[in-house]
């Protein structure tokens, strides 16, 4: 079937239309690249899916799959532009890509993403300004010695670039029409560091064509090259009619590392590539990088085997090249016909000869680049942009479903962690109350008990008996009147002794109702701290309670006795210890026999009596008593100094009368037998009971000095009770903190797990509008290679 032939106008409309369309593409890639660089940075932390073998072992851990998403070569294509290089050591070994991914931060993955998309936005850059430019640029390059200079001169159909069997060419030399230099041949000479401008003769420095060998020979600089095709625009290539075409002839690829990699650079600028390999070598290392490169944007290279005609056997030579560009371009593969061309470009370059071969390829360049340039200019940057789209969509694709798993996670936590947070919530005032109730209760228990153990004890001592029924503790055995003092004394000593006792009775129970607060506490830990939330490692001892402190300067006294705690003692010293106290077991006259004591019982009123004693039976101390206190009372006057020399006066009188003299013998033997009786019946059951009344008179005996909280009971209650709820409040006091760093904690996981509940939700939203968008920019540019009709205009 012939092929339908366009006018022109109708090939550079359709192109046109075209282009916009493709340019358009291109800025809504570009923002769609920026999106994801801003939204990285400030929303979503994007992460880089690693490609690996379905045969790996192992499977992704959740954090593996937060880190680097692995997938599976075989169900994806991978990335073809966005892919990071992350090539580090002999293949094979531990640090291969996959799993470098898997020990590189989350942010350092980001930066060398960003990187690579900033890499992309900057190329695509050049590829709108390329596909904005109405000029075609054709690279020739190849390796060394392939006949590059040899195949340029053939399309100029004039030798002008130097030809040698050494690589000759060490620069870039850009051909133009000289129609664009007003006609004239010139070669321009690029000075460094300087932008080119052909109407500024600052920027170049001119040289005449036949000096062009020489130049090339010598300069690393950029050369412009002016020259006048006189052919008809139908068989130029420069002096075409249609758009302005420059040929670049490139050093060659494997002549060393520096012209190799500029020449890699110089690709991305260019429309065209003609790739000249030598029928004698084929596609050398260099070749295929080169290719490999390209083809991430170029689906079509226009590549020409030289150097043909020498070749003997040249089907298998065509076999063997055709199968490696099937490899290398897949798309040129599929149009060789027109792509692909065996010639020998020396062999064009002689006159007067039929070259039909490198017609047909002439033929088809011109087809190529002008005709064609859907394919030729515009199907590059379509490529590209295909392969960029196709990698924005891998890449958001794996990050939505990251974002997705993580949504799940943070609403499975969410779920799990906030009834727990508002559990405690609901709790805390109840744990308040609690531990408040278990404090004063404890407090409270502990006082009241010491008051009741004390009280007691103090009014068994007053009555001459031992606070508390202890068996290490004894009333001393009456020694006689020879040890009246000293059994006075031990009486002291034992019932300030029984007091001590009780004081340790009422510590111990407190240490029993100290422990019973501490377990409630710890009852009240297990019902509202969380499960997971460590308990408290403080282990309770209650034998420390009311331990010996130092270091505290107070007015307290310390003692070693019962338990060595430091108690109140007030204004008179009282606590623990009262046994060894020596203002307290100093003895006196008065503690056998108290006169003062026997004349309120027996003279004063009943209330003043009932007040200090209630036991008021008549004995014979009673009787000596009454009988010392009439000799001591003489005419309504109480015995003074001066009343003990009247009252020896007045006895000498009563003595001499006669009446007198009958009542004296009877009064001394009264008085001799109740002294006598007191010493012998009465003084060993008197005087514990006058020691007793007398140590209970000290200790709660109100004085003006002395408040009613510092007298003895009260002091060692409050004092008892303080060390209780001491130990209580510091018990509430780590569970408090126990309980408000567990609602912090849960708090922190339901704010933390809500937040990242919110970022996943707007990552995933985001990242399905990505995909909206790059299908959006398919339809609008078309599907690769289908962007406009393929149009064709007869050369003829």
């Amino acid at each position: 079937m012939a092929q339908t032939v366009f006018p022109l106008e109708d090939v550079q409309e359709a192109y046109i239309e075209h282009r916009d369309r493709l340019v358009s593409a291109i800025d809504s890639t570009k923002s769609i690249l920026d999106g994801l660089r801003v939204f990285s940075k400030e929303d979503w932390v994007l992460r880089y899916p690693q490609l690996r073998d379905v045969q790996q072992e192992g499977t992704m851990e959740g954090d593996t799959l937060q880190r680097s998403l692995l997938i599976p070569t075989s169900n994806a294509s991978g990335f073809n532009i966005l892919r990071l290089d992350l090539k580090l050591g002999p293949h094979g070994a531990s640090n291969t890509p996959a799993s470098l991914m898997s020990q590189l931060e989350e942010s350092s993955i980001a930066n060398l993403l960003d990187e690579c998309i900033g890499s992309s936005i900057s190329h695509i850059n050049k590829l709108r300004l390329r596909v904005e430019d109405t000029s075609s640029k054709v690279l020739v390059t190849g390796d060394l010695n392939a006949g590059k200079s040899t195949f340029v001169n053939a399309l100029l159909r004039r030798e002008v670039m130097p030809v040698d069997q050494q690589p000759c060419t060490t620069a870039f030399c850009e051909v133009h029409d000289a129609a664009e230099n007003e006609g004239r041949e010139e070669v321009h000479l690029l000075k460094e560091g300087v932008t080119y401008d052909i109407q500024d003769d600052s920027t170049y420095t001119r040289g005449y064509v036949a000096d062009l060998e020489g130049i090339v020979g010598e300069t690393q600089h950029m050369i412009k090259l002016y020259l006048a095709d006189s052919r008809a625009p139908s068989e130029s290539l420069l002096n075409n009619g249609v758009v302005d075409i420059s040929l670049i002839d490139a050093p060659g690829l494997n002549r060393d590392s520096f012209k190799t990699t500029a020449v890699f650079a110089r690709q991305e600028e260019i429309d065209v590539v003609v790739f000249v390999i030598s029928a004698e070598n084929h596609f050398t290392l260099s070749s295929k990088e080169f290719l490999w490169n390209a083809s991430n944007e170029k689906a079509y290279l226009f590549i020409v085997v030289n150097k043909f005609e020498q070749i003997k056997n040249k089907d298998k030579c065509k076999k063997l090249v055709l199968e490696q560009i099937k490899q290398l371009s897949p798309r040129t593969f599929e149009d060789a016909e027109d792509l692909v061309h065996f010639v020998d470009s020396a062999a064009a370059l002689q006159p007067y000869t039929a070259n039909p071969a490198f017609d047909d390829l002439e033929s088809s360049l011109r087809s190529f680049v002008l005709v064609k340039r859907s394919k030729s200019k515009l199907q590059p940057a379509s490529t590209y942009l295909s392969n960029l789209l196709s990698d924005i969509d891998l890449l958001v694709g794996a990050n939505a479903v990251v974002a997705q798993s993580e949504r799940d996670r943070a609403l499975e936590d969410i779920n799990r962690v906030r009834p727990i947070l508002e559990k405690m919530k609901d709790g805390q005032e109840h744990l308040e109350d609690g531990l408040e109730v278990v404090e004063e209760q404890g407090a409270s228990r502990t006082r009241m008990r010491t008051k009741e153990v004390l009280t007691d004890a103090v009014d068994r001592v007053g009555q001459g008996i031992l606070g508390v029924d202890e068996p290490s503790i004894s009333m001393p055995a009456y020694p006689g009147l020879l040890g009246l003092w000293d059994y006075a004394k031990d009486v002291r000593k034992a019932l300030l002794a029984s007091l001590d006792k009780a004081v340790v009775i009422a510590e111990d129970e407190a240490r029993v109702t100290t422990t019973a607060g501490v377990n409630q506490v710890s009852r009240l830990a297990d019902e509202h701290l969380p499960a997971g939330v460590e308990r408290s490692r403080r282990v309770f001892m209650p034998e420390a309670m009311f331990s010996l402190r130092t270091g505290k300067k107070s007015g307290r006294r310390r003692s070693s006795s019962a338990g060595g705690a430091i108690v109140a003692g007030g204004i008179h010293g009282l606590g623990i210890g009262l046994a060894q106290r020596p203002d307290l077991l100093e003895t006196s006259f008065l503690d056998l026999f108290d006169a003062h004591h026997q004349f309120w019982v027996h003279f004063g009123d009943d209330k003043a009596g009932s007040t200090i004693e209630g036991d008021l039976a008549p004995s014979a101390l009673s009787v000596v008593s009454v009988g010392l206190g009439a000799l001591t009372m003489v005419g309504g006057q109480t015995l003074g100094a001066r009343g003990i020399i009247e009252g020896i006066v007045r006895i000498t009188d009563l003595l001499g009368n006669e009446t007198a003299r009958k009542w004296a013998a009877p009064v001394i033997g009264a008085f001799t037998i109740g002294l006598t009786a007191y010493f012998i019946l009465e003084l060993p059951n008197t005087i514990p009971k006058t020691v007793g009344r007398r140590i209970k008179m000290s200790l709660v005996k109100a004085d003006e000095n002395v408040s009613e909280d510092e007298m003895y009971v009260n002091a060692q209650a409050a004092r008892i009770s303080r060390e209780t709820r001491k130990v209580l409040r510091l018990a509430s006091w780590d569970l408090r903190e126990r309980f408000r760093a567990a609602m912090d904690e849960r708090g922190k996981e339901v704010k933390g797990a809500e937040e990242m509940e919110r970022k996943s939700r707007k990552a995933i939203e985001y990242f399905r509008d990505v995909e909206q968008q790059t299908g959006g920019i398919r339809e609008k540019a078309g599907p690769t290679g289908g962007i406009l009709k393929e149009v064709q205009l007869s050369l003829s």
